[in-house]
């Protein structure tokens, strides 16, 4: 591997019916639909709160065209979860432009959010609009890099594993979209 590069195995998960599932359970937080055109700033400040301690770069990587393409498309509902004051704490993305297919592109909490059933709570929320009546597949990935709960929570959530592959790209703490400091539990090489 390249210096510079990290690399990580990413476990992609499929759920081909609905699940029977009620409504989400009461919280303290909010549901936000950010319409198109979704700010920019706002949502990339979000990526990077819930993304540092694993390493996201997708959107962080992606020239602006590119990302006003994905996140105004109109395949795209990009939704947050917020505190009562209006503080943004989660990040659900959902991808629909595959015909009858729902990727879950992003969903996540900020650091200090998990273990307290707002991932239940947002995923209930994400189950439920990705199950449109055409949808016939809803798919999701996470990788080693994520949050050591994720695999164990989406299975629980009702997907199942169908590909794991390795994928190997520049670190973004060495082309600096991250501080050197951040994710200091996965080597800087």
């Amino acid at each position: 591997m390249p210096t510079g590069h990290i690399a990580t195995i990413v476990t992609s998960l499929e759920m081909l019916a609905p699940l029977p599932i009620g409504e989400p359970r009461k919280s303290a937080l909010r549901l936000e639909h950010w319409p198109a055109p979704v700010d920019r700033t706002r949502y990339l400040w979000l990526f990077r709160q819930i993304g540092a301690p694993w390493l996201w770069r997708g959107r962080l990587v992606m020239d602006a065209d590119a990302l006003a393409a994905v996140l105004d498309s109109r395949t795209t509902t990009v939704h947050v979860a917020t505190r009562r004051d209006g503080t943004p704490v989660g990040l659900l993305e959902l991808d629909f432009s595959v015909a009858h297919t729902c990727e879950i592109a992003y969903f996540g909490l900020v650091p200090g959010m998990t273990g307290n059933g707002h991932g239940a709570w947002l995923m209930a929320h994400a189950l439920r609009m990705a199950w449109v009546p055409a949808v016939k597949r809803v798919w999701v990935h996470t990788c080693d890099l994520d949050h050591p709960a994720a695999l164990g929570f989406y299975q629980r959530h009702g997907f199942v594993p169908f590909e794991r592959a390795v994928e190997i790209y520049p670190d973004p703490r060495a082309t600096g979209l991250y501080a050197r400091d951040v994710a200091p539990g996965i080597p800087l090489l």
